[in-house]
């Protein structure tokens, strides 16, 4: 049963619309990938889920809950891309001060604390915020996140801006919660965090969801996994149509070609064909694209429309859902998406 169900969820200003129609629904301890350009719309779904923004028309359900329902906060925790903290605490003020907010007894929080700031690798927790380095606060971000132990995370652009080594601890501790249970919805740039760490993904581009499903779902649906045959003859000859290639061995006589075909079926046949007319296979390799070329493409071209979002939690190396969908959508500019004050809100 789906912990996350968002139903044709829409949100104006004015005349401009933010977010058309998405829908999708996310299953219990799985990390579900929110990613698109700036401007796409991500941001402006993740404020509506966390209870910050109403939705002008469609619905969502957290828990079973609405968002900005007491009840659902106490489900949930959020990490803004912009996390302010009050820079005058300390970390564990901090935390604890939140901690009261969800009326969390002084021994849990104290024990809870302590666990996930040690989980975090994160020392001098007595160190006034403002003195800490933005590793250490977007790590304190992170435990505050966590205080009341939700059952479902947003993280928004988590690691945006960090170190290697800082962005690793961060992308580890993503997949722990995700192996504990919870539920994390985790939108960011860096698209190899995205496709390392997500089980499923919604790409959004002008306010819709054009493509969705694993990562495997969606190379199939916009490319899929490409072989090259490379072939030689002697030569003259040409056992195939294929395309010359022009880095010939130093003392090799024969003419090589190269075969790019979609499936191990064709492979096959060009290697029957090949071997037919006396030539042979020197190598086959696949290329498959990667999940930032997917986006490239997925994010520049209109497309038909889409018709749900696959269910089930797939797992990360054998995922086998329903594959992905396409919504019509183009690129807009990085200043069209709107804010709202309440988004930057510690609470």
């Amino acid at each position: 049963m789906a912990i996350l169900e968002v139903d044709s969820l829409r949100k104006e200003y004015g005349g401009f619309t933010a977010v058309e129609g998405s829908s999708f629904a996310v299953e219990r301890g799985e990390v579900f990938g929110v990613v698109g350009p700036n401007g796409a719309g991500k941001t402006t779904t993740l404020k509506m889920l966390a209870g910050l923004i109403e939705p002008t028309a469609g619905a969502a359900a957290v828990a079973g809950h609405t968002p900005g329902e007491p009840a659902m906060q106490r489900r949930l925790g959020f990490l803004p891309e912009e996390s302010p903290l009050y820079e005058e605490m300390t970390a564990n003020g901090y935390l604890e001060f939140f901690a009261d907010l969800y009326d969390v007894p002084a021994e849990v929080a104290r024990e809870r604390i302590d666990h996930t700031l040690e989980r975090l690798d994160l020392e001098h927790r007595d160190r006034r915020l403002g003195n800490m380095s933005k590793g250490m606060k977007r790590k304190v971000a992170i435990a505050r996140a966590l205080v009341n132990d939700p059952d479902v995370l947003i993280f928004d652009e988590p690691a945006s801006g960090l170190d290697p080594l800082t962005t690793n601890y961060i992308i580890e501790f993503t997949r722990e919660l995700s192996d504990e249970g919870k539920t994390i919805i985790f939108s960011a740039h860096n698209l190899f965090h995205v496709e390392s760490v997500c089980d499923r993904i919604v790409i959004m581009n002008d306010g819709r969801i054009v493509a969705r499903g694993t990562v495997d779902e969606i190379r199939d649906a916009h490319g899929g996994t490409e072989y090259r045959v490379y072939a030689t003859v002697d030569a003259g000859g040409d056992p195939v149509a294929g395309e010359p290639v022009d880095d010939r061995r130093d003392g090799d006589a024969a003419t090589e070609f190269r075969h790019v075909v979609g499936d191990m079926a064709a492979v096959e046949a060009v290697r029957e064909t090949v071997e037919g007319e006396g030539g042979r296979v020197t190598d086959i390799q696949t290329k498959t694209p990667s999940l930032e070329e997917i986006f490239l493409e997925v994010a520049s071209e209109p497309a038909g429309d889409g018709d749900g979002l696959a269910s089930g939690r797939p797992d990360r190396r054998t995922e086998t859902d329903a594959a992905a969908r396409t919504d019509d959508g183009t690129q807009r500019s990085d200043e069209r998406e709107p804010t709202e004050d309440a988004a930057e809100a510690e609470t």
